[in-house]
């Protein structure tokens, strides 16, 4: 695979909300303007891993902004948020920037057209299972699992493994965080 960059040195983890963090359905009800949006857990404890274990830093990038993508945030110990943008590439140069990271050191997660040319910076790309068609023909990896449903577990395992170290984090984890 032809990577923009050494696989090996990504370290940062880049994910857009809608359609990849969630299913891509936004609610309203209950008498509250607020959005309601679903989350997949298993997602979460894959951002976990990479954060906690290996010092990965976790950046969202969200073309809308939201209390709900303000909250799955905090509750994820998200190292960057930035909302509000659909200059996805400007907003990642900017993230790197003030992060110490470059474009090339990242695996950007992305399902729709504005997420395209963010998508052309990173090292790495993925898209979700019901990502649409033509981003999933320009990520690098094709994801099995749809947004919000394990896409981001998918990409964050496939990640350790092709740099290799994907048994040495799992029996850190065994010994240092779940026993």
């Amino acid at each position: 695979m032809n990577y923009r960059g050494d696989i090996k040195k990504v370290r940062a983890l880049v994910l857009d909300v809608d359609g990849v963090l969630t299913d891509g359905r936004i609610g309203y009800g209950c008498g509250s303007d607020d959005e309601i949006k679903f989350f997949d857990v298993k997602d979460g404890a894959a951002m976990s891993i990479i954060r906690d274990l290996l010092g990965y830093k976790i950046i969202i990038i969200s073309g809308r902004k939201s209390k709900a993508n303000q909250r799955r945030a905090r509750e994820l110990n998200v190292t960057l948020l930035v909302e509000d943008t659909l200059k996805k590439a400007v907003a990642l140069r900017q993230a790197c920037e003030q992060l110490g990271l470059t474009p090339e050191e990242c695996l950007y997660i992305g399902d729709d057209f504005v997420d395209i040319p963010a998508m052309e910076l990173a090292c790495v790309t993925a898209s979700p299972g019901d990502a649409e068609p033509i981003v999933r023909e320009r990520a690098h990896w094709q994801l099995e699992h749809n947004g919000g449903r394990g896409a981001i577990r998918e990409a964050v395992l496939r990640l350790l493994r092709e740099q290799g170290i994907w048994e040495s984090t799992l029996e850190k984890g065994l010994r240092e965080r779940w026993n």
